[in-house]
């Protein structure tokens, strides 16, 4: 009970909003256009609810991205999307875990509920485009071998996940506007999926309410990077 109080008290009045809308709006489109793939629905209540705790700075965040992204990648690989199949259990799943490492040993002041932000110099963000621009090629590739569907957008995605994760384990307040801009291209690659299976608007809604909490994360993260800077 002290526990459940205890994380009731942790998420501000906004927070609770947020992650609350965000899973009715996930439930009542999987009741609407899918009401069978009970993957679908959970790897998106997961998938909200981690961004909530990474909203914080919360390790409990990259624990359920884990999970989140072994769902998601069984169910890209039912609409043939091979890219985000490859993509989420080859790479964002594996740096999830490095980030929960990173995170774990880098909280802030001995509170391993808040991970210390971090910031990267101009010469690793150049670094890191130059990753970015060498893992789409050759995913490029890979996707092309596979006859993945949509493979441009299925591509870029690639792209802007990588950049995603690599902030993320870096602990970059950015790693949110990457995720964002992932949830942008994951708009449309499911967009097109639903032009051929209604059920597939579900998964549409589940990263229109992504791209918010993303954005909110990144609101969220600056304010913390402010008030860990001025207690220095």
């Amino acid at each position: 009970m002290n526990k459940l109080k205890e994380l009731n008290n942790y998420f501000t009045k906004l927070e609770k909003v947020l992650w609350i809308s965000s899973a009715l709006l996930i439930i009542l489109s999987f009741c609407i256009f899918d009401r069978e793939n009970y993957l679908t629905l959970a790897a998106s209540l997961i998938g909200v609810t981690s961004l909530i705790f990474n909203a914080k700075g919360n390790p409990i965040g990259q624990v359920l991205m884990v999970v989140f992204s072994l769902l998601y990648g069984i169910i890209s690989f039912s609409f043939a999307y091979y890219g985000e199949m490859i993509t989420y259990l080859g790479m964002t799943m594996p740096m999830a875990v490095v980030a929960l490492i990173a995170w774990l040993m880098h909280p802030y002041e001995g509170n391993k509920a808040e991970v210390k932000v971090n910031q990267i110099s101009k010469r690793e963000t150049l670094f890191m485009w130059l990753l970015a621009i060498l893992v789409t090629l050759c995913f490029y590739f890979i996707l092309e071998f596979f006859h993945t569907a949509n493979i441009i957008p299925s591509t870029l995605s690639v792209t802007t996940s990588f950049v995603a994760v690599y902030l993320t384990f870096r602990r970059s307040p950015y790693f949110a506007v990457a995720y964002a801009a992932n949830d942008i291209v994951l708009i449309i690659l499911w967009i097109l999926a639903s032009m051929e299976d209604i059920k597939y608007i579900s998964v549409i809604v589940c990263f229109i309410a992504f791209l918010v909490n993303d954005l909110y994360g990144f609101l969220n993260w600056r304010r913390m990077e402010k008030r860990q800077s001025v207690s220095v």
